[in-house]
């Protein structure tokens, strides 16, 4: 190779590393510029994906993109936006009884004079000083209360900039309802696979969406309407608040609804309320426990694919990095790792769908 040639490479060589640099730096640009707004397109995201199926139909009867992505967007904008807005109302109001309501609970478990828990309390006080401990949960109590009150202030504080960026939401949704072929396209066309590889693992994220949203969010807001629900007949305080905090219990794996209905029970047992006590226990253990086995292989059936263990740590692990959308998001993380990996070990076929770490056969 002459030096004329050598020196030819070398520009080539020059030109694709500038170039190569140029990429880069315009790519982080574009990154600076869409992260302040990642969580509304994340949340956009999972909504299409969630409400995808109802669109198909309602595209299948307009044929009008236009037309079906704006109903489509109003109809979600009222199934989630109207709930969660009375919710908050309720939730502003019932903070503080609701406070007041576990300083009463937690008081009446420590009476010495208590019939339920009166014996235990008066041997526990030869050993302890009960009085100092029911005085240190109260402040405990109060202080939460201070807190939550604080905290709600701050988020209705900045409820401008939440109504914004829920605007922006609403604007992604449109766009991506009525061109979301045509992005699905892109992404696969964008992912350094085979298009059959890259296909199968965006179908992978919409299997995994649907069932984390079906399986997790929507199992866990009927088990905190149902609790709410028998809160409110049977006259406990604070119903609404209780409700929601069944929601978020149900949403964590291995915790649930039942760490605030089986306390509520005891309550109004302490209260001499036993009739409730056992029908609140009934409806507990009958309704609410139920309805997640009863509804999940429904619900989700065998789309998720995968083991408890793994979704237990994605759920966690999603809600520390990312927040509440990582409750969606940690599995979908997951799903995708593993698809890749699969994609990986056999580089000439689909994704297998995570068949090795799916449930096992014998699970629904």
């Amino acid at each position: 190779m002459n030096e004329a040639e050598t020196n030819l490479d070398r520009r080539e060589q020059a030109r694709w590393l500038i170039l190569l640099a140029t990429v880069v730096g315009a790519l982080y640009l574009c990154w600076l510029m869409l992260k302040p707004f990642v969580d509304v397109l994340l949340w956009a995201g999972v909504l299409i994906l969630t409400f995808d199926p109802v669109h198909r139909r309602i595209l299948a009867r307009t044929k009008r993109p236009n037309l079906s992505a704006a109903l489509m967007t109003l109809f979600v904008v009222v199934a989630i936006g109207v709930p969660i807005s009375l919710v908050i109302w309720a939730i502003v109001r019932e903070i503080m009884p609701a406070v007041g309501m576990l300083q009463t609970v937690f008081g009446q478990l420590l009476d010495p004079e208590s019939e339920l828990t009166g014996p235990a309390m008066r041997w526990l006080g030869r050993h302890v000083d009960l009085e100092q401990i029911r005085q240190q949960i109260s402040e405990q109590l109060r202080n939460l209360g201070l807190e939550l009150a604080n905290r709600t202030l701050g988020v209705l504080g900045n409820v401008l900039g939440l109504f914004v960026r829920a605007l922006f939401v609403v604007f992604v949704m449109f766009y991506l309802f009525r061109d979301g072929r045509m992005v699905r396209d892109a992404l696969a066309s964008a992912i350094p696979l085979h298009d059959r590889q890259s296909r199968a693992i965006l179908r992978r994220i919409g299997e995994v969406v649907g069932a984390s949203v079906n399986g997790v969010l929507v199992i866990a807001t009927l088990q905190g309407v149902l609790g709410g629900v028998a809160f409110a007949v049977l006259g406990v305080p604070s119903a609404i608040i209780w409700g929601v905090a069944m929601i978020f219990l149900s949403l964590i794996p291995i915790a649930g609804a039942f760490v605030v209905w089986i306390p509520a029970a005891i309550y109004l047992a302490v209260s001499g309320a036993w009739i409730k006590a056992v029908l609140l226990a009934l409806w507990g253990i009958f309704v609410i426990s139920l309805v997640d086995n009863f509804l999940r292989p429904r619900l989700v059936g065998k789309r998720a694919k995968l083991h408890e263990l793994f979704i237990f740590f994605a759920v966690l692990g999603g809600l520390q990095l990312f927040g509440l959308i990582g409750l969606v998001l940690g599995p979908v993380v997951l799903a995708i790792a593993l698809s890749l990996f699969e994609a990986f070990r056999h580089p000439g076929d689909a994704p297998a769908s995570s068949a090795e770490f799916s449930r096992p056969a014998d699970h629904p």
